[in-house]
């Protein structure tokens, strides 16, 4: 959206972030190339503190009951920026395929919220054909490295791509007495460090080392994803 906005309509344009500090090396190094083709660095917009240190302070692991991850880490930090700048324009990428989706904050006082995907009529396949012209690769994952969402294979790919991240995961459930994943969603071990001990035993999830961020998921948080 925001390499097409700056052809069609050209003006200044500020491109904001609100990274977690939990997201997988190839996320930061997309932002840096796509800092590149906007041609002037992206505004970070951060709480202060990162997933990480949020999960020790509070003692609790997000959820899906309690989703405070992308409200404190993303929301807020969002809307206190642009109540800050306003009177603005805010661009929310979200397609015309996803008209059930509003974009992650509600009404800001004096802050307009465009959705040029959905005036242009772009779809999932327009969206990937321009980004194949534009030399854009989208990360496999742009998500937190740990996330109640994730399905199986996800956490596979964790464990053999980046295994010291999966065992910070490990060592954040025994000191908290959470999980990442829900209890019972699966036959699947709950705590991962049993989940790991399958998978050294040889265990495989189905499609494990196939799944990317352009696969649609249900519940999945739109505010971490495209």
């Amino acid at each position: 959206m925001a390499l097409r906005l700056a052809e069609v309509e050209p003006r200044e344009y500020e491109y904001l972030i609100t990274p977690t500090g939990n997201e997988l090396p190839e996320m930061f190094e997309h932002w840096k190339r796509l800092a590149l083709q906007f041609g002037k660095p992206l505004t970070v917009l951060t709480c202060g503190k990162s997933l990480q240190r949020l999960i020790a302070d509070m003692r609790m692991i997000p959820n899906f009951r309690a989703r405070w991850c992308t409200r404190i880490l993303k929301i807020e930090v969002a809307e206190q920026y642009l109540c800050a700048i306003a009177p603005a324009v805010s661009y929310v990428g979200l397609r015309a395929d996803e008209e059930e989706r509003e974009g992650m904050y509600g009404v800001i006082a004096d802050v307009e919220k465009r959705y040029p995907l959905r005036e242009w009529g772009w779809k999932l396949a327009d969206v990937l054909n321009y980004l194949e012209c534009k030399g854009v690769k989208i990360p496999a994952r742009t998500d937190c490295a740990w996330c109640f969402f994730q399905r199986i294979g996800e956490w596979w790919n964790l464990w053999k791509d980046y295994p010291e991240i999966f065992r910070q995961a490990e060592e954040i459930e025994l000191e908290v007495g959470h999980t990442f994943r829900t209890p019972g969603k699966d036959s699947w071990p709950t705590a991962l460090k049993d989940m790991r001990q399958k998978f050294e035993g040889g265990s495989r999830p189905k499609h494990a080392g196939q799944l990317g961020i352009l696969e649609e998921r249900d519940g999945m948080c739109r505010a971490c994803t495209l």
